[in-house]
């Protein structure tokens, strides 16, 4: 990529970065990252590595994705870049009404009400059908295996994992929850660092779904499985909803930063705080990335982004306002505007009218991949359907139980959605895909990310080792141990509540990979903040 300095390293990290011309992915998984890398050497593409890596990350890293979550992908292929929306609607037959008849204010956390339409298996069949090399046996082959014989869950993993289960030993006390402790904790506890775990429901499912293009799982015995679990317990998905689904083509959206393109996915996905933020940001100049000026504008940049966005962002149907309206130029400047000297309350302008994981794969075809798929908060519902592995997610509580507002409850309706995949072109040219996970620090990541690569021209590892913030409300902003301090104590000078976390995870884990297109070399980073690895020939 034209722009970062190839050996520029000013953030300590145990990583460099990875550089190779034939092939290569990126995630946070070893196993997943060399299960994709396994694909392309067998002749698969970009795409197919992306689907295998995907469906492994279901089976060896469960505490963020499975296969009863949602996915986004952003494709390059052929001189064009293709999106992929397969996040899954609210049933048909939930309403506002019914659930507060349940006796909730607010859709809650886990169980059968916050469950939407999964739509990562359709993901991986619609992408193997319009842009594989190979049968979808064939890809999803590695994530069986690993399912079926198991694999010793790693040092991260297994601290999440245990965190996971010490908090769901508390909160799933009903009946519907016990197949999740049979799936997760079969020993009565998380499994320990090391130890091996397998599934062989998992296996039994990725292989149905493998050998039917997914069919199974929407219309036939896997829907079956779901819809009678879902009817025992009184939930609100049918085999009428699984049915109904299909993944959506959709045209990327973007935003021109300082000469490169920056491509998200458009609403229900939250990218467009993301290219709101930097739409702001990219009125000012900066000249340095750790200055209190930087920091203090793209706070304050992501903090009216945001405010928007959760005003604004859901079903693109059923929003008040345009894409186009919210990433307009005026609109920037109205919202740049407001940003001065002290830290600001963020509230939602007035526009014209008008648990994850995330993975990027290379070919040597030109091909490239940005992928992100998630259950939501970690395992999900809490509900894993019996006979099957699926844990399924929890999308539904982000909606909102307030019918006047952008992102209500409506049966069919797609909610608010947090995962995103990132791309960069410039010039019309692939630069590359990139993506931090981690719920509503993503396009806080994906800013960060972006200023670190263009504005301050470090390389894809340094650009993800820099230490990061996370605007969280109101005034108050986490940042990580490395933040530094004298930076940190300026901020809180103009209003900032500034917290140090310890828990880094928190901060998201994302990777990178940028194209050189002159010679077709590769560069990646990935993660010291998970157990993220490249795997590159």
């Amino acid at each position: 990529m034209e722009g970062f300095d190839h050996l520029s390293y000013p953030y300590s990290s145990q990583r460099m970065t990875t550089v190779a011309n034939k092939g290569m992915v990126a995630t946070s998984q070893p196993l997943a990252a060399q299960a994709g890398l396994d694909i392309l050497k067998k002749g698969g593409n970009a795409i197919d590595a992306a689907i295998a890596t995907a469906a492994t990350l279901t089976v060896v890293e469960p505490t963020s994705n499975g296969i009863g979550g949602d996915a986004f992908a952003l494709v390059w292929t052929k001189g064009k870049l293709h999106g992929l929306n397969s996040s899954g609607p609210a049933p048909k037959t939930i309403s506002i009404e019914k659930v507060k008849e349940k006796g909730h204010e607010e859709i809650p956390m886990f169980g059968w009400t916050p469950v939407t339409v999964p739509g990562a298996p359709g993901a991986w069949a619609e992408l193997s059908d319009r842009f594989g090399k190979l049968p979808l046996t064939d890809v999803l082959k590695p994530a069986i295996d690993y399912a079926e014989n198991g694999y010793p869950v790693s040092p991260i993993l297994g601290k999440f994992w245990k965190n996971a289960y010490k908090k769901y030993k508390e909160v799933f006390t009903g009946e519907e929850f016990k197949h999740w402790f049979e799936t997760f904790a079969p020993k009565g506890r998380a499994p320990e660092i090391g130890e091996v775990w397998r599934s062989q429901d998992h296996a039994d499912t990725l292989r149905s779904i493998a050998e039917t293009k997914a069919t199974s799982f929407y219309q036939g015995e896997i829907a079956d499985k779901i819809a009678d679990f879902s009817k025992k317990y009184d939930g609100f998905i049918t085999k009428e909803d699984l049915a109904s689904f299909q993944p959506e083509w959709v045209d990327p959206i973007s935003v021109n930063y300082r000469g490169y393109d920056v491509w998200e996915i458009p609403p229900n996905g939250q990218g467009l705080v993301a290219l709101m933020a930097l739409n702001i940001v990219k009125g000012y100049t900066f000249d340095n990335r750790d200055t209190v000026d930087t920091f203090h504008k793209q706070m304050e940049a992501m903090k009216l982004a945001f405010a928007d966005g959760q005003q604004f962002i859901t079903d693109k149907k059923d929003m008040s306002h345009s894409v186009e309206a919210l990433l307009s130029d005026s609109y920037a400047a109205q919202r740049r505007s407001n940003i001065g000297e002290e830290a600001l309350t963020p509230e939602p302008g007035t526009p014209p009218k008008g648990g994850t994981v995330y993975l990027a794969t290379a070919d040597n075809e030109g091909n490239m991949v940005s992928f992100i798929q998630s259950n939501y908060m970690g395992f999900g519902s809490g509900i894993v359907v019996p006979g099957t592995g699926i844990a399924l997610q929890n999308r539904g509580h982000n909606f909102s139980l307030d019918p006047h507002h952008d992102n209500a409850l409506q049966a069919g309706k797609r909610t608010y959605h947090t995962i995103i995949p990132g791309f960069l072109t410039k010039d019309n040219k692939p630069v590359g895909p990139f993506g931090v996970m981690g719920g509503f620090m993503q396009p806080q990541g994906h800013l960060q990310v972006v200023m670190n690569t263009i504005d301050f021209h470090l390389n894809p590892q340094a650009a993800l080792d820099a230490p990061r913030w996370q605007w969280m409300e109101g005034k108050k902003i986490m940042v990580e141990p490395e933040f530094p301090t004298h930076i940190a104590e300026s901020l809180a000078r103009k209003g900032h509540q500034i917290q140090v976390l310890l828990e880094k995870g928190a901060f998201g884990r994302g990777q990178i990979i940028w194209r050189d297109n002159e010679n077709g070399t590769l560069y990646g980073g990935t993660e010291a903040r998970t157990d993220g690895t490249i795997a590159s020939y």
